[in-house]
C-alpha cells in the first residue's frame, strides 16, 4: 500500500463524517496545537488529537513517569517508570499515527517562557493542575491571539471551557472564572484527595473534542460558557461564563505580569 493510500485509509473513518471530509482533514493537518501537561489530561487528549491527525503537537513536560500515574495516565505503562514523559508519549503517539509531528519541550512553563512556547503553534490546550501555570499560559494566549482550550480535573468531576478573550465581544477570560488565586487548602492536589481514571479520560476526550471544533471552526466554541462534568451522575451542566463586570484583565489592553517564574507542576491528573 502506498503512502498516500495508506493515510487516506487512516483517515477514513473521520473524513465521511460531513462535519469534516477531506478539506477538514487537510485542515488538522496543518495544525499545530501546544498541549500543556502529558498525564491524566493529557493522555487522552494527545492520543485522540494524534489520532485525528493533528500534524503538529507539541507537548510540554518536564516530569517523569511514577507508578502513582498509570491508573490514569495512560500514555505510559510500567515500562516506562522514571523516563521523561515527554518521551513516553512520543513512543506511544508514534505507534498511534506516524503520519504528525511530535516535538518534546521538556521544561517547566510559566511566566518567563509561556510566550516563547504559546507563539509557535495555531492553538493551546491547558491540561495543567495548578493556578500560576493556567494563569501565565492564559495570559500568554491573549498576548499572541491564540485560542485555549482549558479542561481541569479533581475527585470524580470536570470543567471544561474555551478561552478566546483575545478576540473582541463578550468573550470572557481566565481571570473572569478565578478572579483571585484559589487557597490550596479549598482546592487540594489529586495526591491529596484522589481521583477517578476513566473520569480523567472522559474529560480529557471531551477536551480533544474541543480543539478539533475550534480547529475547524465547526458548532458552537464553548467560549463563554463552562461544561461541569459529574462521571458518577453522567451529566454534563452548561452554565454561562459572562465577562466579568471590573474584570482588570478583559478591561485593560495589557496583561500584568505573572510572578513566581516557571510552575514546578504541569501534568494535571
Amino acid at each position: 500500500m502506498n503512502a498516500q493510500r495508506e493515510i487516506g485509509e487512516y483517515y477514513s473513518r473521520q473524513t465521511v463524517l460531513p462535519e469534516i471530509g477531506l478539506l477538514g482533514q487537510q485542515v488538522l493537518a496543518r495544525s499545530k496545537v501546544l498541549v500543556i501537561g502529558a498525564g491524566g489530561l493529557g493522555s487522552p487528549l494527545l492520543m485522540y488529537l494524534a489520532g485525528a491527525g493533528i500534524g503538529t503537537l507539541g507537548i510540554v513536560d518536564f516530569d517523569v513517569v511514577e507508578p502513582s500515574n498509570l491508573h490514569r495516565q495512560i500514555l505510559h505503562g510500567i515500562d516506562r517508570l522514571d523516563t521523561l514523559k515527554t518521551a513516553s508519549a512520543i513512543r506511544t503517539l508514534t505507534n498511534i499515527n506516524p503520519h504528525i509531528e511530535l516535538i518534546r519541550h521538556d521544561e517547566p512553563i510559566g511566566a518567563t517562557n509561556a510566550d516563547r512556547l504559546v507563539s509557535q503553534y495555531d492553538l493551546v490546550a491547558d491540561g495543567s493542575d495548578n493556578f500560576d501555570t493556567r494563569d501565565a499560559v492564559h495570559a500568554a494566549c491573549r498576548r499572541s491571539g491564540k485560542t485555549l482550550v482549558s479542561a481541569a480535573i479533581q475527585l470524580t468531576s470536570g470543567i471544561l471551557t474555551t478561552f478566546k478573550s483575545h478576540e473582541p465581544g463578550e468573550n470572557p477570560c481566565f481571570r473572569c472564572l478565578y478572579p483571585d488565586r484559589p487557597n490550596a487548602e479549598v482546592t487540594p492536589s489529586c495526591s491529596l484527595i484522589g481521583v477517578l481514571g476513566p473520569a480523567v479520560g472522559a474529560m480529557g476526550s471531551l477536551q480533544a473534542i474541543e480543539v478539533i471544533k475550534e480547529l475547524l471552526e465547526i458548532a458552537p466554541s464553548l467560549s463563554g460558557t463552562l461544561a461541569m462534568y459529574d462521571a458518577f451522575a453522567c451529566e454534563i451542566e452548561k452554565i454561562e461564563l459572562p465577562r466579568r463586570t471590573g474584570c482588570p484583565i478583559c478591561g485593560e489592553e495589557a496583561y500584568p505580569p505573572v510572578t513566581g517564574g516557571n510552575s514546578p507542576t504541569v501534568s494535571a491528573g
